[in-house]
């Protein structure tokens, strides 16, 4: 019998359902040697699929970071590229997790993602995890604060209460 591929698995059923995400991420805990196969479901052209690969990864991170590390540099540069929101808010959960490994290269590509995606992108979750990250490292970076502070003194206003909430705890935080 033929093993499912995580694609498969990762499509169909309602679109804001985990469907098997935490079956397929259970899969790769098991059985290292399928990590590659699920972050290929990155290229899928199914939104769905990608959504539930991000929601897997992060899940995996959670438990063992250290797997993701090879993938960093992917991260940084394929899925920062993505235009989709679910890609882009699991950086900045990804990106707060892996910092601890990352190269100081690494960790600058990463913040420039980070940065842009606050400066530019509207989903409300991608500005609450991107803020919440940066304001994380902000603590410890005098420049980044300064570059920070605006963008959370302007979402503050922001008329989504979260984003508002979440830049205010952020700026308190610093």
């Amino acid at each position: 019998m033929g093993q499912e591929s995580f694609q498969e698995m990762l499509t169909g059923g309602h679109p804001n359902s985990l469907g098997r995400t935490v079956e397929v991420a259970a899969l790769v805990l098991a059985d290292r040697a399928r990590l590659g196969e699920l972050y290929a479901c990155y290229q899928s052209e199914d939104a769905v699929v990608r959504l539930r690969t991000s929601n897997a990864l992060k899940r995996i991170s959670r438990e063992k970071p250290e797997w993701l590390v090879p993938l960093i540099d992917g991260f940084l540069t394929e899925i920062a590229e993505l235009d989709q929101a679910s890609a882009q808010w699991t950086l900045a959960d990804l990106f707060q997790t892996l910092a601890p490994h990352m190269t100081p290269s690494q960790r600058q590509q990463a913040e420039a993602v980070l940065k842009r995606n606050l400066a530019n992108h509207n989903d409300w979750i991608v500005l609450n995890q991107t803020m919440k990250t940066l304001g994380s490292w902000a603590k410890d970076d005098p420049e980044l604060r300064h570059w920070l502070v605006p963008h959370l003194e302007r979402l503050s206003g922001d008329g989504r209460k979260s984003v508002a909430k979440t830049a205010a705890k952020t700026l308190l935080n610093l």
